[in-house]
């Protein structure tokens, strides 16, 4: 029998109260294997860090996949990871970048809690036992690779979307079902990795429809102070009024040691070069993204933080299969 890691990280799936709260991971775990399948090889355990799946950042989902790792070592190969609902969609992008299809990987939470206000039985109305035993059920059946499980549709993790605040139904991406083609190369997390990621300054801008004045203004604050990446999100497949001094405004950032990746605010679809937007980015230093969502582009740029030290070594690098 396939035995699996079920690994639990907070979020509304382990809260109690009201208003809700957090119920201790330690006394959250025995509640949490009453409820588990008897016919399934299932080992509890507690991740590295816990807490409202706001205040995730990259260092909790690289100790995450940190712990994967090691208990890849002790032959474990299916892990099922409960997370919150908040940043699921970036947890899912983050694991499938760095975990790549060297394992069996299922993510899944809830809306509502898996305990009553007490804490001491299962609540009366509660998606959390439905996705749980969905994504118990995927981990076992589904192909190598990182998903997303959330009322019975099975995702590919890269591809995650949150689309509702409070609706079962709340992501969206492209199913499992569906070929994608990926080769994400597995990144062995060590204790220096962990150490630059607390440091990762990654700002992203969505354009709104102003003055290219107001756009450049806005831009020429960066180079005091830079992050590590701007993500600027166009509109449609990336489009953005620009100009000399628009483009200019850009390298004075890149030439901070900043990369300037552009996207589209558009949740669907990827940037067309056949339009407008191909010419000037030739010639502003910045780079364009080739992801399969924000979430994954956010991954993406991690990663590259992680490997590469130098902006050059980013442009060298970019399209590689990383």
């Amino acid at each position: 029998m396939k035995k699996i890691a079920l690994i639990y990280m907070g979020g509304t799936f382990g809260c109690i109260g009201e208003p809700l709260s957090p119920m201790p991971a330690e006394n959250f775990i025995p509640q949490l294997q009453r409820v588990l399948p008897l016919h399934l090889h299932i080992e509890c355990f507690i991740a590295p860090s816990i807490k409202d799946s706001s205040a995730c950042t990259a260092t909790d989902w690289l100790q995450l996949i940190q712990m994967i790792q090691g208990l890849q070592l002790k032959n474990y190969q299916h892990f099922v990871v409960i997370h919150g609902t908040d940043t699921l969609s970036y947890a899912s992008a983050t694991l499938a970048r760095f975990l790549g299809q060297s394992a069996h990987v299922v993510l899944t939470g809830s809306q509502y809690p898996l305990l009553n206000v007490n804490g001491t039985n299962t609540r009366e109305f509660t998606d959390a036992i439905d996705n749980l035993n969905f994504a118990l059920d995927a981990v076992v059946t589904s192909s190598v690779g990182v998903y997303l499980a959330f009322h019975h549709q099975l995702i590919h993790a890269q591809t995650a979307l949150k689309r509702h605040t409070t609706n079962l139904d709340a992501f969206v991406g492209l199913s499992a079902k569906e070929n994608l083609i990926t080769h994400q190369q597995s990144y062995v997390v060590h204790e220096h990795d962990l150490e630059k990621a607390q440091s990762f300054n990654c700002l992203s801008l969505m354009a709104q429809p102003i003055a290219i004045e107001q756009q450049i203004k806005n831009l020429k604050n960066l180079p005091q102070a830079p992050p590590h990446v701007v993500i600027l999100q166009g509109f449609g497949t990336g489009n953005l009024a620009v100009n000399q001094e628009f483009i200019d405004t850009l390298h004075e950032i890149h030439i901070q040691g900043c990369a300037i990746i552009l996207t589209t605010q558009v949740p669907f679809g990827t940037i067309d070069q056949r339009y407008a937007v191909s010419e000037w980015t030739q010639h502003a230093h910045i780079m364009i993204s080739d992801c399969l969502g924000h979430a994954d582009l956010y991954a993406k740029a991690l990663k590259m933080y992680l490997q590469y030290d130098s902006i050059d070594q980013w442009h060298a690098h970019w399209h590689d299969s990383v």
